[in-house]
């Protein structure tokens, strides 16, 4: 049987969201009593996460059921033996598949304390997004900053 796409989405944020709080696969499974190979076909969308499963999930990392789910607006709604029964996903939507390199970032990224910080590297990398040939060297100094 094939993957459900919001299977391995549900999946891929759940191994996201362990990885950020630093967690093994192992110590996962042992809070709520599996082994780290049901963990890891969960992140993988091998095996679908049931509801309270998925409730618990979210209360040990301590993020809301609806964490799981950000960013499927879009995605294709599938029968069990696989059928599309709505609407395709964007050709333009982000990838749900995170690197190592993401991930480090990110967990980087929620260590800053100060918010005015994370606004300036937020706007920063659009920047660089927008212009990646432009010169750093032009952005605003902080002493420019609003």
């Amino acid at each position: 049987m094939p993957k459900n796409s919001v299977d391995v989405h549900v999946g891929n944020r759940l191994k996201l969201r362990r990885t950020m709080v630093g967690m093994s696969q192992d110590r996962l499974g042992q809070m709520v009593g599996l082994t780290f190979q049901q963990i890891q076909k969960y992140e993988k969308g091998a095996n679908r996460i049931g509801a309270s499963r998925l409730y618990q999930f979210a209360t040990l990392l301590s993020v809301p059921p609806a964490y799981f789910f950000e960013g499927l607006e879009g995605q294709p709604v599938t029968s069990r033996d696989g059928r599309q029964l709505a609407a395709a996903v964007p050709a333009d939507s982000p990838t749900t598949s995170f690197t190592r390199e993401d991930v480090e970032l990110l967990r980087a990224f929620h260590g800053l304390g100060q918010q005015a910080l994370r606004r300036r590297i937020i706007d920063l990398v659009w920047a660089m997004n927008d212009a990646p040939n432009a010169d750093l060297a032009a952005l605003p100094a902080e002493d420019d900053a609003a």
